[in-house]
């Protein structure tokens, strides 16, 4: 789940001083009304997983696609995605309806209906693919889990690499940045970072929201630096220089190419301890199927995986915080120039309505920056 969907997730601080009470008190209520149907979202989706892995009616749902194993591995895909996406929508909806009183969504019902096919388009080849690989494998060798453990390392590493030329496309257009002040700007930023971008492109990111942001995306040759239109159009030349800035800070200290290989460990770490946790005899029989191999168990996996994910959820919060701080750091820097990196804070704060200091609980379980209330601390800290 995004920070655009969970507003306000990151690190405990107060920052009562930058921010209005006005504004404190509405991004409260944006996350009063947000994270109940986020949680809710949540624990219904692993309601479903454990309702369907943990009993025989996920095993008796894939043999309702007939006795063929292929025609079962194509059943178990389809329900997979289908399923958790059907069941997610009334929430989705829900936290949309919410966001879209605090002025946040801009696109119309029909162009969510077609993100949410779009997204359903992509999910169901992946997870045919993968289920249909971890089934031959398991059929043909005893030893599936350490070819499918490799196999997910490399289609997490491919998967990063494709993201940004195959899919960004699919939800947003994009488009060069005019030539100017500003594009010189952050093309100069970034030769005085060291990182070489082949473009500065404009997301149409307006026609579905608000929020402002900006990224660098792709590797080596592929690189460019992206900024929404909501970006350009509202913040001062300078505050997007620094929203930059931090997005460099990923690229010089690695952090797409390391979580990418992290990523990728933990792919294969987590097929091999599915295979040993859905392995167990116990949960086996509470599935209804006597082995792996059977594809009647592809919602056991599920049900696992979900369980691990939902775990391990935390820790990568966390990590992802510490990663965000530097980079951080890293803009200051650069920039030398705390005032706007401040001023940068409290425009995207207010714009996204997001709360300075959120509950420490969301914080700890959820949240994946640090709070404005924070960033803005570090920026007066002097110690960047």
């Amino acid at each position: 789940m995004s920070e655009d969907e969970l507003p306000g997730a990151g690190e405990p601080a107060r920052g009562d001083g930058d921010f209005s009470p006005e504004h404190i008190a509405r991004a409260r209520a944006l996350r009063q009304g947000v994270w109940p149907v986020a949680v809710g979202g949540r624990v219904a989706g692993l309601g479903l997983m454990l309702a369907l892995g943990l009993t025989h009616c996920g095993a008796g749902l894939v043999a309702g696609f007939g006795p063929a194993w292929a025609g079962r591995v194509a059943g178990a895909a389809l329900t997979l995605v289908v399923l958790p996406q059907l069941l997610s929508l009334p929430f989705a909806a829900r936290g949309r309806v919410v966001r879209a009183r605090f002025g946040l969504v801009t696109q119309g019902w029909a162009g969510w209906a077609v993100d949410q096919l779009r997204s359903l388009l992509i999910s169901l080849p992946l997870t045919a693919g993968a289920l249909f690989a971890v089934y031959a494998l398991a059929g043909a060798t005893r030893w599936w889990w350490a070819w499918a453990a490799l196999g997910a390392a490399a289609v997490t590493v491919a998967l990063s690499w494709a993201a940004p030329l195959l899919f960004e496309p699919l939800f947003n257009r994009f488009t060069p940045m005019p030539e100017g002040p500003l594009r010189d700007a952050l093309l100069d930023l970034a030769a005085r970072d060291g990182v070489t971008v082949r473009d500065v492109l404009v997301a149409d990111a307006s026609r579905r929201t608000t929020a402002l942001n900006a990224y660098v995306s792709g590797f080596g040759r592929t690189r460019r630096i992206v900024a929404y239109d909501t970006l350009i159009g509202t913040a001062e030349p300078r505050e997007v220089e620094l929203v930059v800035a931090h997005e460099l800070g990923h690229v010089v200290h690695r952090d797409v190419m390391r979580g990418t290989l992290l990523g990728a460990l933990g792919a294969a770490v987590g097929v091999c301890l599915l295979a040993a946790v859905a392995g167990w005899h116990p949960l086996l029989s509470a599935a209804g199927v006597q082995h792996l191999a059977d594809p009647r168990s592809a919602w056991l996996l599920a049900a696992t995986a979900t369980v691990g994910g939902a775990l391990a959820g935390p820790f990568g919060a966390a990590l992802s915080r510490r990663v965000e701080s530097r980079a951080d750091a890293h803009a200051l820097r650069l920039t030398s120039d705390p005032a706007h990196f401040i001023a940068m804070q409290r425009r995207l704060t207010t714009t996204n309505v997001a709360e300075p200091a959120p509950p420490r609980p969301l914080h700890l379980l959820w949240g994946t920056h640090p709070t404005p209330a924070a960033r803005i601390a570090l920026a007066r800290s002097r110690t960047w």
